[in-house]
């Protein structure tokens, strides 16, 4: 990516939803409206790796972001490449 807060966006946003997934009773409610109430035996299966996915993903975006901040410099315009 060329923007590095996208990365840190995008894995921010991710972390949280799905931390809202397993740690609130959404995505319970959300399987029993459409009639799939019997997979919430398995979301933590599911739902547990991936959030250890994303949060490793956060913090791989954050260390990306410090490394090039640390290795700025000024150009002639003062804009960051």
């Amino acid at each position: 990516m060329k923007d590095r807060k996208t990365l840190l966006r995008a894995s921010v946003i991710s972390t949280v939803l799905v931390a809202l997934c397993c740690f609130t009773p959404i995505l319970a409610v959300m399987f029993g409206v459409v009639g799939l109430s019997a997979l919430t035996d398995y979301r933590d299966y599911v739902l547990l790796p991936v959030l250890a996915v994303f949060i490793g993903l956060t913090i791989y975006a954050i260390q990306r972001k410090r490394q090039a901040d640390a290795c700025w410099t000024p150009n002639s315009t003062g804009v960051k490449k």
